[in-house]
């Protein structure tokens, strides 16, 4: 059960992002794609803070108090995440996810993970990193091609 707790737990966030990569492929209409993010970002903000008491005690100014470097930042990495989709599925098209998803592993994997946060990696793993920049650098050259 260990190993398949990652698993669901990827997969409720991949469901999450397909949704969120629908969404923002059918704002493509929308006038302005800021707003259109920002209030999306707001119906999250809702629904998490209707689900928080189920995880935890909701201590909002205790949390504020003691991780508002942390929440800044994952604000700001949660903006340029919105803005990033929104760019690139309102102009480009979901498909164009590979490179997102293959950036996104070399930045967080390799730069947070295993450089900042000094977690271990194996040769499984580095092999894992190793095809999924290949598979960019095949997109590419599809994309090229077609």
């Amino acid at each position: 059960m260990k190993s398949l707790l990652p698993i669901v737990f990827a997969t409720i966030a991949a469901v999450g992002n397909a949704m969120f990569a629908l969404g923002q492929k059918k704002s493509v209409d929308a006038e302005n794609g800021l707003l259109f993010v920002s209030l999306s970002a707001l119906v999250a903000v809702l629904i998490a803070l209707f689900f928080a008491p189920l995880v935890g005690v909701l201590d909002i100014g205790n949390t504020v108090k003691e991780n508002w470097k942390a929440l800044l930042l994952s604000g700001f990495g949660l903006f340029f995440t919105y803005l990033g989709f929104n760019l690139l599925y309102s102009r480009y098209g979901v498909t164009q996810y590979v490179l997102y998803a293959v950036i996104s592993i070399i930045s967080t994997t390799i730069i947070v993970g295993v450089f900042w946060l000094k977690e271990p990696v194996n040769v499984y793993h580095k092999a894992a990193i190793a095809l999924a920049i290949m598979a960019v650098v095949l997109f590419s050259i599809g994309q090229s091609k077609a």
